[in-house]
């Protein structure tokens, strides 16, 4: 593993380790690591998480309505299955407005190719993942306590 390509997530529920994959989303990997140095993601929960499907964070008000204050992404959807471990940015209906919400797939769901822009896989602490609270929003929505680039 290339240095410098592991983001890890503090949960409360676990440490979650994922594999970035700049050679699929050069431009949603630097993103995703421009908003961890920044500490954007430290503190912020999982807003929405469906068992069987998938948890989604990366809101800064905890609604999902939201993303940082930098310009929306351009897609670079890829190839690579949504398959269970596998990250990948969360937009609206626009293709081009991934910004900083993202999801990790729970399960298959390869419903969601070549729409969404995948970015990585989880390499341990599935476990973690699995463990969030299950809502729209849940009652006690998990959170990433500390997000880190190693």
């Amino acid at each position: 593993m290339a240095d410098g390509n592991t983001l890890v997530f503090e949960l409360d529920t676990g440490t979650v380790k994922i594999e970035l994959r700049p050679d699929l989303a050069p431009n949603h990997v630097a993103r995703i690591k421009e908003l961890v140095n920044e500490g954007f993601y430290d503190g912020i929960i999982f807003h929405r998480v469906i068992d069987g499907f998938m948890a989604q964070g990366g809101c800064p008000n905890g609604t999902g309505m939201g993303g940082s204050k930098k310009p929306d992404l351009k897609a670079e959807f890829n190839a690579e299955p949504h398959v269970r471990g596998v990250c990948s940015m969360a937009r609206t209906n626009y293709p081009h407005s991934a910004n900083s919400q993202f999801f990790i797939c729970l399960d298959d769901a390869t419903f969601l190719d070549r729409q969404y822009t995948v970015w990585g896989v989880v390499k341990e602490g599935m476990d973690a993942v699995d463990a969030l609270p299950k809502g729209e929003p849940p009652r006690n929505p998990g959170k990433i306590i500390k997000a880190t680039i190693e």
